[in-house]
């Protein structure tokens, strides 16, 4: 499976429609890591004519009035042509902004995802794509407070074994910066601003 994925900055390239025909045709899905223009993801999903998946990043507080057409993965387990995506949005807590968590806060969403995966995994599911804004404690995240990852991500990556962890949030300009790491049996890749993969579904159904 083909996939498209976005963060954090709008691309020019990903704003004409001539180029998206071109170059990215044969997409199957779109996965937004978060802090995309509503506007941005729907242009990129009807000219690609993909369905997109995503969750919201820190700054993205006006999807409550105007959200993105496509599925929202937040503390979802969903199925798609035999891929399994799972996600969770938001950055550390830094301010009183609407789509951030505290350390505290986000563990408990870890914790309350565990019946979906059990039920996922009893019928013979893997986690193919854990999709979230912030990184994980310690892997690609910033020094700063603001981009400081979630530990409760290791967590989720120790519990339920996704096999690709991909985040946004922290910016990849700098093409020194590791964007690809893998910690026990997941891939992490940061995606920003934007990457495509190839994924091949998982044998699992």
């Amino acid at each position: 499976m083909k996939i498209l994925c976005v963060s954090d900055t709008e691309m020019p390239q990903l704003y004409n429609a001539e180029n998206l025909r071109r170059q990215y045709s044969d997409i199957d899905i779109i996965i937004s890591c978060g802090d995309m223009p509503s506007g941005y993801l729907d242009f990129i999903s009807t000219i690609v004519s993909a369905p997109m998946f995503y969750v919201r990043g820190n700054h993205d507080e006006n999807y409550q009035r105007d959200p993105p057409g496509g599925v929202n993965l937040h503390r979802q387990v969903v199925r798609y042509r035999g891929m399994t995506l799972a996600g969770l949005e938001g950055s550390i807590r830094y301010n009183r902004g609407d789509v951030q968590y505290t350390q505290r806060q986000m563990q408990w969403m870890v914790l309350r995802m565990g019946p979906q995966v059990l039920r996922h995994r009893l019928r013979g599911g893997v986690i193919d794509l854990f999709v979230t804004h912030s990184p994980a404690r310690d892997i690609h995240d910033g020094s700063d407070h603001a981009h400081r990852g979630f530990d409760s991500f290791l967590s989720f990556m120790k519990w339920y074994r996704p096999r690709y962890m991909l985040h946004g949030h922290v910016h990849t300009w700098d093409r020194r910066k590791t964007v690809r790491s893998r910690f026990q049996s997941t891939c992490v890749l940061n995606i920003n601003p934007f990457t495509v993969l190839d994924v091949a579904p998982s044998l699992a159904t």
